[in-house]
């Protein structure tokens, strides 16, 4: 018999894909990539038409020793890795590396690691596509020669080991620009008034929001208002204006695509991106279960489709139809088309087998498996499953002139909700607002006025970067993860609990992309270069001709850079700072987490302290200097140079004009300064002299 030999990535794909194959299948792992581009240089020939040069991966040599004799005793060699760009590169990698040009071999791709998807693949085997080959080169080299030629600009100007990136350094300026909206951010004082109404029958008394009047709403902006509001209603009667009764849908989700499932997994379950990615590909590469083996849980975990096949559909429909009843089977949503290009290559992530629930083999995954395979379960029967129904009443009120709103919903038919109600959501509002009509009496009980504050735009989280990294066109599913993961692994963000924080390390490194590199760093740029990459993949568009459009520009760029550079000197910055080891001024380095001080007498004199910028501004506590400090992580704050002992810390900075209205310190908001305390809310403009010194 003919002897056939399967090369997938991972050992634990390999030990799934045997049990499905026959004794004259040989199925292998290669361990991801064995050529990629020399790490020590560029490894591009500029000259030459941009052509990479690819060498084995260092500590491949024995895995590639290892397949070649097995290329030997096969008649026919599959090459099955995974189903996009990087998994046709790695195939491709694999015809040179293992010299198949004079051998039988195929490509094969499934999107499930299931028997009949698996058999499937060999009977519909086809050639490397040079398309997606050529696409995910073009990517590879577009980075290589961004990361390459402006990371040593970088290690000149503030460190070494720093790095840039296409997608990274645009992903950066996305967190500082966030940074720089929250710190310019001026909270704005608004009211919200409710009238407590008696009902006679009714216990509790009926909750109705202010609007406004009978023709405007009206924003409450300031106490002062508020009281002139009270004034006017003072011994006025509450009448019921009208009474409507409806029905609100709301529609079940879309099943997860590789972005959805990250910012669900990050929101519900606290994961990182890059840990949802790793255990999602443990999920789909096999887990062993009792009476099944080893089982791919999920299908293909990198993927921005909502599709799904009619088999799994139907599965999914008959499951639900024995589980829950004839009545919770949905249409299915059809994704809404809209201008951005969506790879449509696999389908949405979803279970593999509807017989093998989550509670089935809670005890035969760890706990962070069975979380999110629950997640992903859950999420698409939920997609097939129909709408939630909501009955609501709307009860509008009026008095001298004024309305006041009241509103209630309770659920007539949980739908969807009855596997994938995340958020908790039950009947709210006056639920006995369905007894109230036109005739109803109603009788002022007291008023609940509340005071708020605006705030500021929320920093960044994982899942709401890699939301607004899709919704711009920045990146694809497989880059999220890593670009995430660089850029905390690289120290420019810090995570505190959920949130991203740019460091003092990540400030330097994005003004100075900014400042020598802003078509690299621009948002539509970058976008721009996906869409390409695209095209490059549809075979509209040679991948060369990205490289050459984009090189000569950022050719320019890189050199005003370098001679720009060559015209300063960087040297270290002395302080006043005395070496108490050696007596000599300390001087002011870059290290992982920003500034610090470092004896100049290094290696000899190997002494380091924390640096503490001084701002000219007096403690507000205890008079003594404010300075600049950073976290452990390394997110910068304010704080009193006499900690711990003054407890004195703010995350904006402080300025030395006191407020004219209370008498406390003010802060400083891009232009303007702000009082520290927010019940106060005096707002002036900064001294013009104190913009011109930051300018």
């Amino acid at each position: 018999m003919p002897k056939y030999l399967v090369i997938v990535e991972s050992p634990a794909k390999a030990k799934t894909i045997n049990k499905f194959l026959g004794k004259n299948y040989t199925v292998v792992a290669s361990n991801g990539h064995v050529r990629d581009l020399p790490k020590s240089t560029l490894g591009i020939d500029i000259e030459n038409d941009f052509e990479p040069k690819y060498i084995t991966i260092r500590g491949k040599g024995e895995v590639l020793a290892a397949l070649r004799k097995e290329v030997k005793k096969a008649d026919k060699v599959y090459l099955a890795t995974d189903p996009d760009r990087e998994g046709e590169a790695i195939s491709w990698h694999l015809y040179y590396a293992l010299k198949l040009e004079n051998k039988k071999f195929s490509r094969i791709t499934f999107n499930e690691i299931t028997k009949t998807a698996v058999k499937n693949s060999i009977k519909n085997a086809r050639e490397i596509d040079m398309d997606l080959v050529d696409a995910q080169q073009a990517r590879r080299v577009l980075d290589r020669i961004v990361g390459y030629k402006i990371s040593p600009i970088l290690w000149k100007k503030i460190k070494r080991g720093l790095s840039a990136g296409r997608v990274q350094s645009v992903a950066l300026k996305l967190i500082c620009d966030r940074e720089e909206e929250v710190a310019a951010f001026i909270p704005k004082e608004y009211w919200t008034l409710e009238a407590l109404l008696d009902v006679k029958g009714n216990k509790k008394p009926l909750v109705a929001k202010f609007v406004g009047d009978e023709k405007n709403k009206i924003e409450i902006e300031n106490e002062a208002q508020l009281n002139k509001i009270l004034a006017e209603l003072e011994g006025k009667k509450f009448v019921v204006d009208n009474v409507k009764f409806g029905e609100r849908m709301k529609k079940p989700p879309m099943p997860f695509t590789t972005s959805t499932m990250q910012q669900d997994a990050a929101s519900k379950l606290n994961f990182a991106t890059s840990k949802t990615m790793r255990i999602a590909q443990q999920l789909y590469e096999g887990i062993t279960v009792k009476g099944h083996g080893s089982v791919g849980l999920i299908t293909y975990l990198r993927t921005d489709s909502t599709r799904i096949s009619e088999e799994a559909d139907a599965n999914a429909k008959s499951y639900i139809a024995s589980t829950y009843g004839e009545e919770y089977i949905g249409a299915g949503q059809v994704a809404k088309k809209d201008n951005k290009k969506v790879q449509d290559a696999h389908e949405a992530i979803r279970p593999t087998y509807m017989d093998i629930s989550p509670a089935s083999v809670k005890d035969q995954l760890s706990r962070d498996q069975f979380r999110l395979y629950q997640l992903i379960w859950n999420r698409f029967l939920a997609s097939r499953m129909p709408a939630a129904k909501y009955e609501t009443t709307a009860v509008k009120i009026k008095a001298n002139g004024y309305r006041f709103n009241a509103s209630a919903s309770k659920i007539a038919f949980d739908g969807f909700l009855s596997v994938y109600n995340i958020n908790n959501e039950k009947s709210e509002g006056n639920v006995m607002l369905n007894r109230i009509d036109t005739s109803t009496i109603l009788t002022l009980n007291d008023y609940a006025p509340d005071q708020h504050f605006t705030q500021p735009p929320a920093h960044y989280t994982e899942a709401s970067l890699v939301r607004t990294l899709e919704e711009l066109g920045i990146g694809r599913p497989s880059t999220y993860a890593p670009t995430i993961s660089t850029i905390i692994a690289r120290r420019y963000i810090v995570k505190e609990k959920k949130n991203l924080y740019v460091s003092e390390l990540g400030e330097a490194v994005n003004a100075m992309m900014k400042q020598g590199f802003s078509s690299v760093v621009d948002v539509h740029f970058t976008a721009t270069m996906e869409a390409l990459l695209d095209m490059v993949e549809e075979g509209k568009v040679n991948w060369k001709s990205v490289i050459e459009n984009f090189y000569p520009d950022f050719k320019v760029a890189l050199d005003k850079a370098e001679e720009e550079l060559e015209e300063v000197t960087i040297e270290d910055e002395v302080t006043d700072v005395i070496c108490e080891e050696c007596g000599r001024n300390m001087v002011v380095k870059y290290g992982p987490y920003g500034k610090f001080l470092a004896c100049p007498g290094f290696p000899d004199c190997r002494n380091t302290k924390p640096h503490f910028e001084k701002i000219g501004v007096p403690c507000p506590v205890c008079g003594k200097e404010v300075v600049l400090k950073k976290t452990k992580k390394g997110r910068k704050y304010y704080g009193c140079e006499d900690n711990p002992e003054c407890e004195f810390m703010s995350w904006q900075k402080p300025s030395i004009i006191k407020c004219k209205k209370c008498g406390k310190y003010m802060l400083e908001k891009g232009k303007k300064l702000v009082c520290s305390d927010e019940q106060c809310g005096y707002v002036c403009d900064k001294p013009k002299e104190e913009e011109e010194v930051e300018a």
